[in-house]
C-alpha cells in the first residue's frame, strides 16, 4: 500500500479522491470554493529578499522565537539548510522530506496540511542579538550595529519570557493550519538545537504591506498604519526597509531588521468610551478613517488645522504622535490582531495587537517613534501595554542551491 503524504495527496486529487474516502466533486467544490478566496497561491521561498516582507499580508501568522541550545557553528548552518529546505517544500505545497515509507519510524512531516492548498504561505527567519555572543559561534565580530535590543520605554511592563531570542521564524498564510503547520515542523527539525522562547499566533490582519490590499480594523475598530509605507513602493523599500550594496556587515545587504512589540488593549476600558473619546485618542474618524477634519481616509495629516480654538487633531492623539516630518523614519508594517483566553488576574480578554514592522535602523526607525509615544505620553497608553518586545535581523533570502543565513554562517 503506497503511503499517504500530502504531496501523494496533491498529486492525486485531481484525478479522483475515491481512496481518501470523499467523491471527486466534494474535492472540487473546495477546490472551486478555495480558488475563489485566493487560496491555492504559492510565493515562492527563494529570491533576492526573502518572503513575507513586501508580500501582501495574508490573514493569518504564526510567529515564534527560538534560543540556540548549541554553540557549534556547523550546527547551526545544517539547522538553517535543513530549515530552508523544509520551508520552500511547504511554500510549495508540498510534504517536507519523502515519502513515508518506514512504518516504524516517525513521519516526516506531521501530515495536518495534507489536501490543504499552500494558502499563499510565506516563512521568514531572523536571527536576534543573543546568538552573536555565543562565543562558540565566533560571530560577535559579525553582529550588526543597528542590531541590539530595544530599549524599554516608559509604561512599558516587558515579560522577559514574551521576548527576546535567538532566532525567529514568521510564518503568515491564509489558513491558520497552514502557518501552524509551518512552525510545528521547523520546530520538530530544531529539536535538540534549538527550544522555543515563546511564540504567537495572530488573525485579522491589522496593517497592510499592499496598496493592492483593503486595510482592515484592528480591535479598537480603526484602521491603523494608512500612512506607512506600502511593499510594492519599491523606491520607498529601498530607502527605508532593503539594506544596500553599500550597506554593512556585507552579510546583510538584501536583507532588513524586524522589531515585535506585543501589546495588550484593556478592551472592556476602551468599550466603555464614548465615540467621541474613541476618534480624539486615535486622531481619525471612526467611519470613515478620515483625520479628524478631513473627508477621506487618504487624506494628509492636517496638523496645523484649529476647530473652536483647539487643534482639530489633539495634541495626544496617537496620529499625531507617530506622525514624523523625516521621511526616513517611516517603517513598514505588518501587524496582527490577537486573543489568548483571558487574564486570570484582571478577568478581562487577554487580547490586543502583535506589532511587527520592518525597517534598516530600529533605532533610528521604529524606536524613535515609539519614544515620542511613550514620553508626551500618547493619549492610547491608557489602554495599551506593551508586554513584549523582540528585534531581529533578517538576512537577504536564499538561492536554490543555498540556504537564509549563507551570507552570515559561510
Amino acid at each position: 500500500m503506497t503511503p499517504i503524504t500530502r504531496r501523494h495527496l496533491l498529486a492525486s486529487a485531481g484525478a479522483g479522491a475515491a481512496g481518501l474516502g470523499i467523491g471527486a466533486s466534494g474535492y472540487l467544490v473546495g477546490q472551486e470554493s478555495a480558488e475563489a478566496d485566493g487560496l491555492l497561491g504559492t510565493v515562492p521561498f527563494h529570491g533576492k529578499h526573502q518572503a513575507g516582507i513586501v508580500t501582501p499580508a495574508q490573514d493569518r501568522l504564526y510567529f515564534a522565537s527560538f534560543d540556540l541550545l548549541t554553540e557549534k557553528r556547523a550546527e547551526l548552518r545544517e539547522l538553517m539548510r535543513e530549515w530552508s529546505r523544509a520551508a520552500a517544500e511547504m511554500c510549495d505545497g508540498k510534504a517536507i522530506g519523502e515519502a513515508n515509507v518506514q512504518p516504524l519510524a516517525p513521519p516526516q512531516d506531521s501530515g495536518e496540511t495534507a489536501g490543504i492548498s499552500p494558502a499563499n504561505l510565506t516563512v521568514t527567519f531572523g536571527f536576534g542579538p543573543g546568538l552573536f555572543e555565543k562565543r562558540g559561534l565566533a560571530l560577535n565580530g559579525r553582529r550588526p550595529t543597528a542590531l541590539k535590543p530595544i530599549p524599554p520605554f516608559p509604561g512599558d511592563e516587558l515579560d522577559e519570557l514574551e521576548s527576546g531570542g535567538d532566532i525567529c521564524v514568521q510564518a503568515c498564510a491564509d489558513d491558520p493550519q497552514v502557518a501552524f503547520h509551518a512552525v510545528r515542523n521547523l520546530a520538530r527539525i530544531g529539536q535538540g538545537v534549538v527550544a522555543t522562547r515563546w511564540s504567537q499566533l495572530g488573525f485579522g490582519r491589522t496593517s497592510t504591506s499592499s496598496s493592492r490590499r483593503e486595510m482592515r480594523r484592528n480591535l479598537l475598530g480603526f484602521r491603523e498604519g494608512t500612512a506607512n509605507l506600502r511593499g510594492d513602493d519599491t523606491e520607498a523599500m529601498n530607502s527605508c526597509v532593503w539594506l544596500g550594496e553599500r550597506d554593512n556587515p556585507p552579510w546583510m545587504r538584501g536583507g532588513t531588521y524586524l522589531v515585535t512589540r506585543r501589546i495588550r488593549i484593556r478592551l472592556q476600558a476602551w468599550d466603555r468610551s464614548s465615540l467621541k473619546q474613541q476618534e480624539q485618542t486615535i486622531g481619525r474618524d471612526k467611519d470613515s478613517g478620515a483625520p479628524l477634519g478631513g473627508d477621506e481616509e487618504s487624506d494628509p495629516l492636517d496638523l496645523s488645522a484649529v476647530s473652536n480654538g483647539k487643534g482639530t487633531i489633539p495634541g495626544r492623539a496617537h496620529v499625531r504622535l507617530a506622525f514624523s516630518i523625516d521621511p526616513s523614519e517611516r517603517i513598514l508594517r505588518r501587524g496582527y490582531a490577537f486573543a489568548d483566553g483571558v487574564d486570570q488576574g484582571s478577568g478581562e480578554l487577554e487580547a490586543g495587537n502583535f506589532f511587527i514592522c520592518f525597517q534598516r535602523n530600529p533605532e533610528h526607525q521604529f524606536a524613535s517613534i515609539q519614544r515620542r509615544l511613550a514620553t508626551t505620553p500618547d493619549a492610547l497608553t491608557k489602554y495599551i501595554t506593551h508586554v513584549g518586545s523582540a528585534v531581529f535581523a533578517i538576512p537577504p533570502g536564499a538561492s536554490r542551491t543555498g540556504y537564509v543565513g549563507k551570507t552570515l554562517l559561510e
